[in-house]
């Protein structure tokens, strides 16, 4: 199986299934020197992990990390960063049950004519829990990136047909992580968790969208052509289980409006050159202008649902697939850690290669 590596000189590799014994990564390329706080890794894991919440998959894992190698008294060495975290609590007999059947809209089919077989634990590798190990290495990321004050937040605008409608300059992002749905809006996120609830007790899910901001980004990160900044993170976003949708800067409403109203228009402020306006997410050519990154992540219905579908077999016979199992009834809460991780990938990634890029 290709296409379990991500990154150029910044480079994760996970391995593992959801209900196997564990899920592991390997982060090369890593400088060395860097002070690793392994207690920032685990908060992010602990974001991300299932069972925090009654909205969320009851599934109870701790998700502790246990760093393997790469380390020296809590240095990195610039050696590959090895870490490893066993699945706790999978019941392999929430999917006996489907072993021969396909689930709507899961990768039970796709992956079974492409390998000549699956793993129908949790769906395997095609599982969201694989995520855990991005979140892991992006813990790594965002302390790179922080050395250079760069910041990455993400949160939850919107579940359903509720959104939040200010931009992200006038919120207070810290206050996401006030709720369990992980929106800056207490009034909204009060709707939110309630619409999560009640879509829940029907045996039913719900999507939403996922915005992400990197501040203090410094101007030239980007190879342009094929290697493109937003492109990366186009990739990330949508290597995410169940996102079906990126956008940045304007996205699609910028569609709307004529030239004249979206060229961000250059002036020099305190000694630096910057846009009135930041319609082009701070990514012009593909390469950071130094304004804010921002973008747009969307996330359809998680496909398990706690109610009857009908389907049909390997062999072709019409089944019913029943509810089972422990699932997100809504999966952005819990995936907000993740766009942060897969966002910060990029962007340590991109930094590394652009001081090779001049003497």
């Amino acid at each position: 199986m290709a296409g379990n590596s991500f990154g150029e000189l910044f480079r994760l590799t996970t391995f593992g299934e959801s209900h196997g014994k564990a899920i592991g990564m390997v982060v090369d390329g890593c400088p060395s020197g860097l002070p690793l706080d392994v207690d920032l890794i685990r908060k992010d894991l602990q974001r991300r992990r299932p069972g925090q919440s009654a909205i969320v998959s009851q599934r109870d894992e701790p998700d502790e990390v246990d760093i393997l190698s790469g380390l020296f008294e809590g240095t990195t060495t610039g050696a590959p960063i090895s870490m490893i975290i066993l699945n706790r609590d999978y019941k392999i007999s929430d999917y006996s049950h489907i072993a021969g059947k396909y689930r709507p809209s899961h990768a039970d089919y796709t992956y079974d004519k492409k390998f000549g077989l699956r793993d129908y634990r949790g769906g395997g590798r095609s599982s969201a829990r694989e995520t855990v190990a991005r979140v892991a290495a992006g813990a790594i990321a965002k302390q790179v990136l922080g050395k250079l004050g760069i910041q990455i937040q993400a949160y939850v605008s919107s579940v359903g047909h509720i959104s939040v409608d200010k931009p992200y300059t006038e919120l207070v992002l810290s206050e996401a992580e006030l709720n369990p749905v992980r929106c800056p809006d207490k009034e909204l996120a009060a709707k939110m968790e309630e619409l999560i609830k009640k879509i829940r007790k029907q045996g039913d899910t719900i999507g939403g969208t996922i915005t992400g901001v990197a501040f203090r980004i410094p101007v030239g990160w980007g190879e342009p052509v094929f290697d493109k900044l937003h492109a990366d993170l186009g990739k990330a976003m949508l290597s995410i289980n169940a996102v079906k949708g990126f956008e940045y800067g304007s996205g699609f409403d910028g569609t709307k409006l004529k030239g004249s109203e979206h060229n961000d228009i250059f002036e020099k402020s305190n000694g630096r050159i910057i846009t009135k306006t930041n319609f082009s997410g701070g990514i012009q050519g593909g390469i950071s202008n130094g304004m804010d990154i921002f973008f747009r992540v969307a996330f359809k219905p998680v496909s398990t649902l706690m109610r009857d579908q009908d389907s049909i077999d390997s062999e072709g016979n019409r089944v019913v697939i029943k509810g089972k199992g422990r699932h997100d009834p809504c999966v952005v809460p819990r995936a907000v850690p993740i766009v942060e991780a897969m966002a910060a990938l990029v962007l340590t990634d991109h930094y590394l290669r652009h001081k090779a890029t001049r003497l």
